[in-house]
């Protein structure tokens, strides 16, 4: 595959999507080649439709297990669908969340284990990985603050809702990522401004893959 697989990783209340929504176009106006933003449960019909169920406050009878195992069928199909032909059409994906989000919700947060929930995303993603993650680290109450606040109750989701000792295990999940994986994952501040956070993720992109730049 001759693109660029860039994803975006953090916790709840990272800013994530508010990063996206800046870095976008500053990337688009200086890549030459073509930029495809996706995310991740969804970014296509099947995906979204699982990203539903899997997130539906109402669903709380879900086994850990079954929710590792839905997130990996929306991802494999999601890869098929859309990152795969992106990347091969030579385009850059900027995906919001990828595997590492289900090592640290799943294997970490929910306690299935890390090297369990890999191995089912091995199966599903059939040795593809991100050429680059950026992950966003916020605090886990700072976080869970900036969701009350961001967020009505009725727009909260089933992961949202979840206790802060669940949402610190998750963040302790990504930590772990982030020391075992220092050549693709970078870690940013994300209790800074979003500017700052914005400036911070594109001067990384642009140092790591230069020639995709004008």
């Amino acid at each position: 595959m001759s693109g660029l697989f860039i994803t975006i990783e953090g916790p709840d209340g990272a800013g994530k999507t508010s990063l996206i929504k800046g870095l976008a176009p500053l990337l688009e106006a200086s890549l030459k080649t073509e930029l495809l933003l996706t995310r991740e449960p969804g970014g296509i019909p099947i995906s979204e439709k699982i990203r539903e169920i899997i997130l539906d406050p109402a669903h709380t009878t879900m086994d850990d297990r079954t929710e590792a195992l839905l997130y990996a069928a929306a991802r494999r199909q999601h890869l098929v669908e859309k990152v795969m032909p992106a990347l091969a059409a030579g385009k850059i994906v900027l995906c919001d969340r990828f595997v590492d989000s289900s090592l640290a919700y799943q294997g970490a947060g929910r306690g299935i284990g890390m090297s369990e929930v890999a191995s089912i995303n091995e199966f599903a993603c059939a040795g593809l990985e991100p050429d680059l993650t950026l992950y966003i680290d916020v605090d886990s109450e700072v976080g869970l603050a900036r969701i009350q606040k961001g967020r009505a109750a009725e727009d909260l989701d089933r992961l949202d809702t979840e206790s802060l000792s669940f949402h610190q295990k998750v963040r302790d999940g990504y930590l772990r990522l982030v020391k075992d994986n220092p050549e693709r994952i970078v870690s940013i501040d994300g209790e800074q401004s979003i500017e700052a956070v914005q400036t911070a993720c594109f001067d990384v992109i642009q140092k790591r893959f230069p020639k995709v730049f004008n």
